[in-house]
């Protein structure tokens, strides 16, 4: 038996970034602050997530810096060469199943608010 899921909850740590395709396929790339459970939490871990399809379009219309999101997914690395070394490396990546938005609708606008304050 295989299994691959992986459900994070944090906060986003920038706008969306969402291509639209020719094929009318739609995809959406964010990164997601997770604090991890310890007495020590001086920095959260960071992940890369990939939306697609009505997912993406739900997360680009209603994403943003800041916003306390819940994703389930699964885990993939990208792999790619890199153009300085000829070396392969590789990323880790959350490809998105299902994306819940969390928060108030308060805590929205005081995300909105304080994007000026930075």
């Amino acid at each position: 038996m295989s299994l691959n899921v992986v459900t994070l909850v944090g906060r986003v740590g920038g706008d969306p970034d969402v291509k639209y395709f020719e094929s009318g396929a739609v995809k959406c790339r964010l990164t997601l602050a997770v604090d991890r459970r310890s007495r020590n939490q001086d920095q959260p871990d960071w992940f890369n997530l990939e939306l697609w399809g009505k997912t993406a379009e739900v997360a680009a219309n209603y994403v943003r810096k800041g916003k306390q999101i819940a994703v389930t997914g699964s885990l993939k690395l990208d792999y790619w060469q890199d153009r300085g070394s000829g070396a392969q490396r590789s990323s880790p990546v959350i490809v998105v199943n299902n994306l819940e938005l969390l928060g108030s609708k308060r805590d929205d606008e005081a995300n909105s608010h304080n994007q000026g304050e930075f």
